[in-house]
C-alpha cells in the first residue's frame, strides 16, 4: 500500500531540503510504489492536504497546529515530529511512523496525533520509529 507524506514547516526551507533527501532515497531504492512525499509550508497544508495521507509537521509548529485544529478537522492525521527524530529524519522510521500514525488516527480520530506516552513533544527522546524503540503502539503481540 502507497503512503503518501506531506512535510511542513513554517515557510517550507528546512523542510524542503529534508523532503528532497527523503526523495532522492525513494528514488535510489526503487520505492516509488510505496511511499510518496513531498514538502510545502504549513499555511498551504488546506489546499494540498486531498492528496495526502499523513501531515508530518516540524516540531516548530506546535503552537500553529494547535490553531489550526482549533478552527477546523483536516480530515487526515497531522503529526508533530519529534524534535530528535525530525534531526535524523530516516527515510525507514518516517515510513513505519507514517504507516502507525495513519491507523492510530482511524481508530481515535484523535489530532494531532500522538504516540501513548509521547503527549509531551518536547519529553520525546527517540530518533527512531515508536514501533522500534517502544513495541507496537496497540499493545498487540
Amino acid at each position: 500500500m502507497m503512503i503518501r507524506i506531506l512535510i511542513c514547516c513554517g515557510g517550507g526551507f528546512s523542510s524542503s531540503y529534508v523532503a528532497e533527501r527523503m526523495k532522492r532515497e525513494v528514488r535510489e531504492r526503487h520505492l516509488e510504489d510505496e511511499v510518496m512525499l513531498d514538502f510545502f509550508p504549513f499555511v498551504l497544508v488546506d489546499e494540498k492536504k486531498d492528496n495526502f495521507d499523513v501531515v508530518f509537521c516540524c516540531p516548530h509548529l506546535k503552537m500553529a497546529v494547535t490553531q489550526y485544529l482549533s478552527k477546523k478537522d483536516p480530515g487526515l492525521p497531522l503529526y508533530l515530529i519529534p524534535p530528535r527524530m525530525y534531526g535524523r529524519m530516516e527515510l525507514d522510521e518516517i515510513i513505519q511512523d507514517a504507516k502507525d500514525i495513519v491507523d492510530l488516527y482511524k481508530r481515535t480520530h484523535m489530532n494531532p496525533v500522538h504516540f501513548p506516552g509521547e503527549e509531551n513533544l518536547l519529553r520525546i527522546r527517540r530518533y527512531q520509529a515508536y514501533r522500534h524503540v517502544v513495541g507496537d503502539p496497540y499493545g498487540n503481540h
